[in-house]
């Protein structure tokens, strides 16, 4: 059975290209689209050489949420990593979004970490961030610090899609 295959493209503010990698279209559920990479799989950052992932993972482009969330398989260190973005818009196979710096990882080990804050003030000034991107992103990382802390869904466990990749 062929799988359809989407790329994933995050741009940063002023639409450089960020991480981009194609995917697997795994289905949607009441949180979003899913899609998936096998190990062994490669994506890039910007124009540089791609890279292998040896882990598989899931990721999720909500609905209109300023988010998306990769679940990677074990034994990945990082668990969750869900980044702070503009919300995923899909085109022609393709589903791409705004990388805005901030994000939030869950580890295996059960810490919570909100990363990048650095680069996040950074780059409010080089690429001039308005007010409602910065205020939405810092927003959203909040709620997703809290969510991932609690477990609240789709957060709770690896969600059943990891097992169309692994």
């Amino acid at each position: 059975m062929t799988r359809e295959i989407v790329n994933v493209v995050y741009r940063k503010y002023d639409g450089s290209l960020h991480w981009h990698h194609p995917a697997l279209l795994l289905g949607e559920d009441e949180h979003g689209v899913w899609t998936g990479c096998v190990a062994g799989s490669t994506g890039s950052k910007g124009d540089e050489p791609p890279v292998t992932w040896t882990d598989a993972f899931v990721m999720l482009f909500p609905r209109d949420a300023w988010w998306t969330a990769t679940f990677n398989a074990e034994p990945n260190r990082v668990e969750i990593y869900c980044d702070i973005s503009t919300v995923p818009q899909w085109r022609d196979g393709e589903v791409t979004m705004v990388d805005l710096d901030l994000d939030v990882l869950r580890m295996r080990d059960g810490r919570i970490l909100l990363d990048d804050e650095d680069e996040f003030e950074e780059h409010q000034v080089r690429y001039a961030y308005p007010p409602e991107v910065i205020e939405n992103a810092r927003a959203t990382a909040a709620r997703l610090m809290e969510a991932v802390t609690t477990g609240a869904a789709p957060f709770r466990t690896a969600p059943h899609w990891l097992s169309h990749v692994t």
